[in-house]
């Protein structure tokens, strides 16, 4: 039988449980036939103040992956995605990503998984991207490191990043536009020829569109990379205007 709603393909997304962003910006992004299913990894609100801190709150969400990947199996997805970037690529960046990958298989059989940490090397690839690129996140400096390690792995150079330190997982999503937008233009270098967004609690996918009009080069929010990738390696090639080149163009 196939479902009445999701006849093409029903995605299982695993993500915090205080991100506000990642269910409606992917469900913007979904195409007839295809439907959204969340699973949420419990942590608390607690406030965020120092590297150790949001270190933590890296942990703790770690921590909740398996039971939130049990609870999302019970809707007989068809595809996973982790509807969170930071913990994809936390600690030894690609192979982090890979140690996450064989922890969900052992609880869905096997079933493809998407990470920001392989979405944003094939959005970057897509767009043609071979020079400098730089970071935006709501993160605080401890993350600086991590994504250089990302960075080097995948075989770009960093040119700037502008962490916003914001003050808690669900201060994430209340990250004002203007403070994205000079975020944005803190770290457009003449040299930079990508600006890729980190962190899934940000409302950037549509920020991200408008600012390739106004910079004339690509700037790819995690979410709407991570959800083009997944539609992609699912055989799905539909296209969404609103959102940027990646999902109008590639």
């Amino acid at each position: 039988m196939t479902d009445g709603l999701g006849w093409r393909c029903k995605f299982g997304v695993v993500t915090p449980s205080t991100n506000t962003i990642v269910q409606p910006e992917y469900d913007d992004l979904r195409p007839v036939g295809v439907t959204n299913h969340i699973a949420r990894m419990h942590i608390p609100d607690d406030p965020v103040r120092t590297d150790a801190d949001f270190d933590e709150l890296i942990r703790r969400i770690d921590g909740a992956l398996e039971a939130a990947v049990e609870r999302v199996m019970t809707a007989k997805p068809d595809h996973l995605i982790l509807g969170i970037s930071a913990e994809s690529i936390w600690g030894n960046a690609l192979e982090a990503a890979r140690q996450i990958a064989r922890r969900v298989a052992k609880l869905s059989g096997g079933l493809p998984l998407t990470q920001a940490a392989e979405a944003i090397p094939a959005a970057l690839k897509a767009y043609g991207v071979t020079g400098p690129i730089s970071f935006v996140t709501p993160y605080f400096p401890t993350a600086e490191k991590h994504l250089a390690n990302f960075a080097r792995e995948i075989g770009y150079e960093v040119a700037a990043m502008a962490h916003l330190s914001r003050p808690g997982p669900v201060a994430i999503a209340e990250t004002a536009p203007e403070t994205l937008r000079a975020a944005i233009d803190q770290v457009n270098r003449p040299e930079v020829a990508a600006i890729v967004q980190f962190g899934a609690n940000l409302p950037m996918g549509r920020l991200a569109a408008a600012a390739e009009l106004w910079l004339g080069k690509p700037v790819i929010a995690v979410n709407v990379a991570t959800y083009w990738h997944a539609l992609r390696s699912h055989g799905l090639t539909d296209r969404k205007a609103g959102y940027g080149r990646l999902m109008e163009a590639f």
